[in-house]
């Protein structure tokens, strides 16, 4: 009796996941392109999202149609040369092509565009405990390439080892605006940096989310503390920005980054995060495709590379002056209130993450209908309203 209900158990458990495999894959053929390819050869320059593209209007439900070749090496992996084709139920498989010698796997978005992100950008909680830069090779103002700088705090380094000088730039929060820094982490008020100050104002909690670090360049230790100082001497040799007295010194990243992943939408701790643009790169106000924007939820919040959100406005509250024409009060706010009517969300831009920290992740806009800005919300990239 045990062993029947065992089977029993067993089949229905198999049913389920057919039929649960068997709805997503139907779910996913819905959203397949009419002019999908049945074949395609992957060439340079091709993208993972990209080639979703072309077989899907939904770029983000690649994984539901993905079906991996077991009979391969490293089968997630495509590389230039690869046949890209449709087989039973609408999946896609892949079968190796004929490689260049020198190729390497093809990556989810193009490494040009966020390149100087990955390299050099980290977000920390607190830089005051980091070893800094104390002075200069020579009495001089600055330190320069072929040159040393001496660190104090970097009592165990080892000659030969690398490590980078970082610079604080930016305060990043949930709510309030990012906060401009100069060199020794203190802030500058009026002062520009890499991100727009502008955002509006939010009820959300206004959590610090963490201090961006610019990386000015990179160097090789020369010697650790002698009898005479207690400072490390570190050979700039990289070229870059000059190091400042107040720079500071982590080791360098052996692998800063993994371009290898799917797009996928967000898990539902992501979406509970109730995530926002919190800066757009290059000092802009808003950011079209191809921008990087920085957003406040990172992988504590269950944002991961390959991320996809759809980017919002925020509707505003505007006032009826049809209704009330002698009021007083200005036409649109971010807050609600009398004699206010609230304006739907608009949809901007689908974005996908491609580097993430504890509660701040950076993504890449890739498609969208209109700019995205400053304070917008993030979705479900599927979200109508």
């Amino acid at each position: 009796m045990a062993g029947k209900l065992q089977r029993l158990s067993r089949s229905f458990r198999t049913g389920c996941a057919v039929a649960l495999l068997t709805v997503t894959t139907f779910a996913a053929a819905q959203q397949m392109r009419g002019d999908h390819p049945e074949t395609y050869v992957v060439v340079r320059g091709d993208t993972l999202w990209g080639i979703a593209g072309r077989f899907l209007d939904k770029p983000w439900l690649w994984p539901e149609i993905w079906q991996a070749n077991p009979q391969i090496a490293n089968p997630h992996l495509i590389y230039p040369g690869d046949v890209i084709s449709l087989a039973y139920l609408n999946r896609v498989t892949m079968r190796p092509g004929p490689r260049p010698v020198d190729a390497s796997p093809i990556g989810a978005i193009p490494l040009s565009d966020v390149e100087p992100f990955l390299k050099n950008r980290r977000i920390v909680f607190d830089f005051e405990t980091l070893p800094y830069v104390l002075g200069y090779e020579d009495g001089r103002l600055r330190g320069s390439v072929d040159r040393n700088v001496y660190v104090k705090g970097l009592d165990a380094a080892r000659p030969g080892e690398r490590y980078a000088v970082l610079r604080p730039a930016t305060e990043f929060y949930g709510a309030r605006r990012s906060r401009d820094l100069d060199f020794r982490g203190k802030r500058i008020p009026g002062e520009s940096n890499l991100w727009s100050q502008t955002q509006p104002k939010s009820r959300q909690q206004d959590a610090f989310l963490g201090y961006e670090m610019v990386q000015m360049g990179v160097g090789t230790v020369v010697h650790g503390p002698t009898a005479q100082s207690d400072t490390t001497a570190l050979a700039l040799d990289n070229d870059g920005f000059e190091a400042r007295a107040g720079d500071r010194i982590v080791p360098v990243n052996p692998q800063p980054y993994d371009l290898q992943f799917f797009p996928h939408p967000p898990s539902a701790d992501a979406l509970a995060s109730e995530a926002r643009v919190i800066g757009v790169a290059d000092m802009l106000v808003t950011g079209g495709p191809r921008d990087v924007i920085a957003i406040s939820a990172g992988h504590q919040n269950g944002v991961d590379n390959g991320t996809v959100f759809s980017i919002w406005r925020t509707g505003s509250y505007n006032v009826d002056r049809v209704a009330h024409p002698n009021t007083s009060r200005i036409t649109e706010s971010p807050n609600a209130g009398t004699r206010r009517d609230r304006l739907p969300d608009e949809y901007a831009a689908h974005a996908m993450v491609f580097l993430t920290f504890d509660f701040v992740s950076y993504a890449l806009v890739m498609e969208g209908e209109k700019p995205a800005g400053v304070g917008y919300t993030l979705k479900h990239p599927d979200a109508e309203q």
